[in-house]
């Protein structure tokens, strides 16, 4: 586990003169703490939440063991052949959506089945047009990769009517088959526990006295969702103040990032001590801004993403450059378990029900590795295939 880093005595300075103001202007007692776009907050802040903060550092040392064994499936229905996926990406810029179709690709070699991937674009016009050709193709399945089914009613209601399966991955908040929209299963993590293990990596990180700029897409609401759990589960520290939570759309990250970093390190400079964003792309696209300002790579602030955890993260959070942990998904699993999903659909079997437990990956845990996945699911795949 990495050393816990506390805020610098000026930060603590700053927020109990700037609580004891206020308290003597309006007669209050502390600050409001919360969080909206844009907007600086403020919170007591003076006996941080040593409760809270024990509890974090509990969660964090269990999530961050490496050594996750294989506690999925072990049993299934053999392989059946002749299939053919095709993957409709939000957007193969997104690492998480290309390292899932990525996997999807492995495991269907595996299993003798072929793959298409086509790409969105990450615009709904992309998007559809992306799930009209795939349901055009008549695949024997459609995964649904990275954007709500509902984006895509009229598409998602024909494959329905054809017989063609969908599985989702991140399609819909929760994991496992859904009747509104209709799919076989969803495969991710659970949103509550990545959101609730970053936010308490950053409790943790910071002995409960942070300075915190969240980092979303609201245009996607699976993202959207998990930086409200964020946002709900930092605010249960008094010692963290929520400065920002910044809206930028992943297909607007490499030009818009460099500009809103530039624009809060000079609003909010040593206030600003930690970052969570819902994707590890914004600290590739954040960093140059950074550097210009002559912020160390090793931080402050320091930053973790909340899911996703592509080789480039892990190369950042090895180095120290700019990122300092990722909660990453599993992205070759899920793959892997896409295709065991879809074998178990056109078996006439049930979903699975296997949901992947979280880790936080940082630069004492991940040294030289560029993905994570819990040991041994491939040779359990390829078991239950008869592969």
């Amino acid at each position: 586990m990495h050393r816990t880093r506390k805020a610098a005595p000026s930060i603590r300075v700053a927020r109990l003169v700037s609580c004891a103001l206020l308290a003597t202007a309006t007669a209050l007692v502390g600050c409001e703490r919360g969080s909206s776009e844009g907007a600086d907050e403020t919170t007591t802040g003076s006996s941080g939440c040593p409760a809270v903060q024990d509890r974090a550092q509990r969660a964090v040392a269990g999530a961050e063991r490496g050594d996750i064994p294989w506690g999925g499936p072990t049993s299934g229905p053999e392989a059946v052949s002749g299939k053919t996926l095709v993957y409709v990406a939000q957007t193969m810029t997104n690492p998480g959506v290309a390292g899932a179709a990525k996997g999807v690709r492995e495991a269907a070699r595996a299993i003798g089945w072929t793959v298409r991937v086509i790409d969105g674009g990450g615009t709904p016009a992309g998007i559809q047009a992306a799930m009209s050709e795939a349901v055009a193709l008549r695949p024997s399945g459609i995964v649904i990769g990275g954007f709500e089914p509902d984006s895509t009613a009229s598409q998602a209601a024909r494959a329905n009517a054809q017989g063609i399966p969908l599985i989702g991955w991140h399609a819909v908040p929760d994991p496992g088959p859904s009747r509104q929209p209709d799919l076989f299963t969803n495969v991710t993590t659970r949103v509550q526990d990545v959101a609730r293990i970053s936010a308490q990596w950053i409790i943790s990180d910071s002995g409960g006295r942070a300075g915190v700029v969240v980092i979303t897409d609201a245009s996607i609401p699976f993202a959207r969702n998990k930086s409200d759990l964020i946002r709900k589960e930092l605010v249960r520290c008094g010692g963290v103040d929520v400065l920002s939570v910044q809206n930028i759309p992943i297909p607007d990250a490499s030009s818009r990032t460099p500009r809103e970093i530039a624009s809060l390190l000079s609003r909010f400079q040593d206030r600003w001590t930690h970052s969570v964003a819902i994707n590890d792309l914004y600290f590739a696209d954040a960093a140059p801004a950074f550097r210009a300002a002559g912020e160390k790579g090793s931080g402050p602030p320091f930053n973790i993403g909340a899911g996703d955890g592509d080789p480039s993260a892990f190369q950042r959070i090895n180095s120290r450059q700019y990122q300092a942990a990722t909660v990453p998904e599993p992205l070759s699993l899920q793959g892997w378990q896409i295709v065991d999903e879809f074998n178990r659909a056109f078996s006439g079997r049930p979903a699975s029900g296997y949901i992947a437990p979280v880790h936080v990956a940082t630069a004492g845990n991940s040294e030289g590795v560029g993905t994570w996945d819990p040991t041994g699911y491939r040779e359990a795949y390829r078991k239950i295939w008869g592969k």
